[in-house]
């Protein structure tokens, strides 16, 4: 059993690798105070870093739960999403209404991968 963990935090590490599995912590904007679509955006460019870092991409993306914080936004983040996910590797998905961490995040990401082969 191997398990990697990388840029290690006191209450979490953002990428966790075991075996072939990425594991991502929870990603927000870079701007919490942009629009949905804005934080949506810069989520997912989070996420592409972090699973570069850690040897996959959004092609290998195995699961991912969206945690936004009104479903009024639900469709325009959609929007963005759909555009990020390559053509023919849609992810198994969630997406659940939820309180964030800080009132002014809209949108928030954990994503499971596989590692690229």
């Amino acid at each position: 059993m191997s398990i990697e963990r990388q840029e290690i935090g006191q209450r979490m590490s953002r990428i966790v690798t075991h075996n072939d599995t990425v594991y991502l912590c929870g990603q927000v904007a870079k701007d919490a105070a942009a629009d949905i679509k804005e934080q949506t955006a810069t989520m997912l460019e989070k996420v592409d870093a972090l699973l570069e870092q850690a040897g996959s991409d959004r092609e290998h993306v195995l699961s991912a739960t969206v945690y936004i914080r009104d479903m009024k936004d639900f469709s325009d983040m959609n929007a963005v999403w759909d555009s990020w996910v390559p053509a023919g590797h849609a992810p198994a998905r969630a997406c659940v209404e939820a309180r964030m961490a800080r009132p002014e995040l809209l949108v928030e990401v954990s994503v499971v991968a596989a590692v690229k082969k």
